[in-house]
């Protein structure tokens, strides 16, 4: 049968695993396979962003990028060009799901066990895809695989490769790294950037007074100085949040909205209630277009 048995996700550093598909197949060919997979997998960093190691009934494809590197099991019979499909489908999910720093600071196997839902969903929608819905796409991802050719091992020998440098030499490669472009800015975006930029030039100017004043005769002060520039690198950020695409944003966007909120009201007296609410209504707009500004689609998405 052509189908995608397992996929894992590793750190392409040391081979740690991050996470993995439950499979219940447990045929003395596909253990062996899960062997030379966990064996491949420490070695990545030698290897191309790309590759597939054949083998009679198995085999085993490579995706790597960074840090972060998928890896599938499949028929010999699958599509490569479907696997390949596949395996960027997943490592975009999973690039969107965790940041490089977590990924880094991972010190146990499978500390993202949880993504093992998103791979058993993407591996049954390509497992359940007919030809017919996928061939629009085809010739796209082929002319991926025809200006970067994954890199072609011998399964037999990718338990032998543990360890091995290749006589100390590794091959030099250029990684791809993913990039993830923000659905188009709206008019509504603009006028709260352009907002957040008027509230920060105004915490930044009225900051700058109070501190020279402060340091000068009012010592005591410094407390409002400090309310007056945190908005101002809360809107700085805001600005970048909703531009760029982030990790964790929903959390940093709430941290940098209740910053804002926070100080303004301990500036009560410095500032009136209007000039209070104006402030937290900008904060408020300006958080609400950073939470419903979404990443694009992924193109292609392969027909699934």
């Amino acid at each position: 049968m052509s189908m995608i048995f397992f996929a894992c996700v590793v750190r392409v550093r040391d081979g740690l695993p991050l996470s993995a598909s439950t499979d219940f197949h447990f045929n003395q060919d596909f253990l062996e396979c899960r062997k030379r997979l966990k064996a491949l997998s420490s070695i990545l960093a030698q290897y191309p962003s790309r590759g597939t190691a054949k083998g009679r009934d198995l085999s085993i494809h490579f995706l790597s990028s960074g840090d972060i590197a998928c890896m599938a099991i499949c028929s010999s019979n699958y599509s490569t060009i479907m696997a390949f499909c596949f395996l960027e489908e997943l490592q975009w999910e999973f690039a969107a799901s965790y940041d490089t720093t977590t990924v880094s600071l991972a010190s146990r196997p499978y500390a993202f066990i949880e993504f093992d839902n998103i791979i058993q969903k993407v591996k049954c929608h390509f497992n359940r895809a007919s030809g017919t819905q996928t061939k629009a796409n085809w010739e796209k991802i082929e002319e991926e695989l025809k200006f970067q050719p994954p890199v072609q091992l011998k399964l037999e020998d990718a338990e032998l490769m543990n360890g091995v440098t290749n006589g100390g030499h590794a091959g030099v490669h250029v990684e791809v790294v993913p990039t993830y472009r923000m659905q188009r800015v709206t008019p509504l975006g603009i006028l709260s950037l352009v907002l957040n930029i008027m509230c920060g030039a105004l915490n930044l100017i009225r900051g700058v007074h109070l501190a020279e004043y402060s340091f000068q005769e009012d010592h005591e002060g410094i407390g409002n100085v400090i309310a007056f520039f945190l908005p101002f690198l809360a809107c700085v950020f805001q600005c970048y949040l909703y531009l760029f695409y982030s990790s964790a944003r929903k959390v940093k966007t709430f941290v940098l909205f209740f910053s804002v909120c926070l100080c303004n009201i301990y500036l009560y007296g410095l500032r009136n209630l209007w000039q209070i609410a104006f402030h937290i209504g900008v904060a408020s707009l300006s958080s609400y277009q950073i939470l419903t500004r979404q990443l694009m689609e992924k193109q292609p998405d392969c027909g699934v």
